[in-house]
């Protein structure tokens, strides 16, 4: 055997062979060169913390639907009801729950901050017959010890989450605690309360346009929004300088070609607002209001989704009452004697409170509170099982 033969000469290897770049064959795409991959196939179904949870294989039995909530002391009226709401809204902090003294000064401002009110939705899932509680509230408003706070635009319907109640003793704590209403304007803005309990909005021969001023810019009174968003901008009638034939003469990219710098407000699209006149207000449109009632509102309305997208969770969206407590807590079970006995220790026992969402971006809100509040807007209802306590389904 020669000593020059080696696995280079067998048929079963192949070298590539090299060409020049002048005979290459030139690419169409300057990626063309690289090594092509086919795409991963990933999988359609959505991942195991994101599926839809069964906890127990099939539907909860029903034996009956709960009329009205259970409450720790029995309330007798819609005043009762009202103070009752207002004292248990929030929860207290929890010691050692992983909240710093900046975290702290903030939960506690903006809860101090929030106006002493509760939607009508709130005391209907209370109550035990809404027709009662209705005819009550109206006998309330007569006597002027219940005021109605209405907010358009907010949800539709009868009781939607801008429609809310306020006890005048409250009104009054309220417009003394305001440093923008002198003490003469508080006193005469009370009297026009009394005065008109009958109707919603503020009438015009009330107070003086700086007096409504005034108000409107402590909180105390709102503009109504409600026929201003079905008038169309387009078509409400034009002045001279946002006329059709006016913009289509002016040069491309300057301001007039948008109608000039008070195009809005000629057009009567204040903001959402109606049309203001030189006093800066329309008086006809005013409506009782409070001092940050938006930001009480957007919190009603996240609380709300929240605790809606917990029970979407479910397969047939619905869960004992006991395990939705729970899932609104942050998964913290409060009945663990294991977790109690490690908090009592100061163990570590779980997720702080401080990074739930409940504490995050509810500022503690009491399961309690938002279930009243998901109950009496009709988004969802309770019912008996029998085996398990009460459950929640949402509608």
């Amino acid at each position: 055997m020669p000593l020059n033969y080696s696995a280079a000469y067998s048929s079963r290897i192949t070298k590539r062979r090299f060409k020049p770049p002048s005979l290459r064959r030139s690419a169409s795409s300057p990626f063309a060169s690289f090594n092509q991959r086919k795409p991963v196939q990933r999988s359609k179904t959505k991942p195991e913390t994101e599926q839809q949870e069964d906890f127990f294989g099939e539907k909860l039995d029903d034996v009956g639907l709960v009329s009205t909530l259970p409450t720790d002391v029995p309330l007798r009226d819609v005043v009762q009801m009202v103070q009752y709401a207002n004292a248990n809204m929030f929860d207290p902090l929890p010691e050692g729950g992983g909240f710093n003294s900046t975290r702290i000064s903030e939960i506690l401002n903006f809860r101090k901050s929030l106006p002493i009110t509760v939607t009508v939705a709130h005391v209907h899932a209370l109550s035990i017959s809404p027709t009662a509680t209705e005819r009550e509230i109206s006998e309330l408003m007569k006597a002027n010890i219940l005021r109605k706070v209405v907010v358009p635009g907010r949800g539709t319907g009868g009781s939607t989450v801008g429609e809310g109640l306020i006890l005048i003793n409250a009104l009054e704590e309220m417009l003394n605690r305001s440093d923008a209403v002198d003490d003469h304007l508080k006193h005469k803005f009370l009297d026009a309360l009394k005065a008109h309990f009958a109707v919603s909005a503020m009438p015009p021969t009330a107070l003086s346009r700086t007096e409504m001023t005034s108000l409107r810019r402590a909180g105390f009174l709102t503009s109504s929004t409600q026929s201003s968003n079905s008038e169309s901008w387009i078509g409400s009638p034009s002045s001279a300088s946002t006329s059709v034939s006016t913009i289509s003469r002016a040069a491309s990219g300057s301001l007039a070609a948008v109608g000039g710098e008070g195009a809005v407000v000629e057009a009567g699209a204040t903001l959402g607002l109606r049309r203001e006149n030189s006093h800066g207000i329309d008086a006809s449109s005013l409506q009782l209001s409070l001092p940050n009632m938006g930001p009480y509102l957007r919190l009603l309305t996240q609380a709300r989704a929240h605790l809606i997208s917990l029970l979407h969770g479910s397969r047939f969206r619905e869960m004992p009452l006991y395990l939705l407590h729970e899932r609104w807590d942050g998964g913290i079970s409060n009945d663990d004697p294991a977790a109690q006995a490690k908090k009592y220790r100061g163990e570590f026992a779980g997720v702080l409170p401080a990074r739930t969402r409940k504490w995050k971006q509810l500022w503690g809100l009491r399961f309690e509170f938002v279930l009243a509040e998901c109950v009496g807007c009709g988004s969802i209802e309770l019912f008996e099982t029998g085996s398990v306590g009460k459950a929640v389904r949402a509608l």
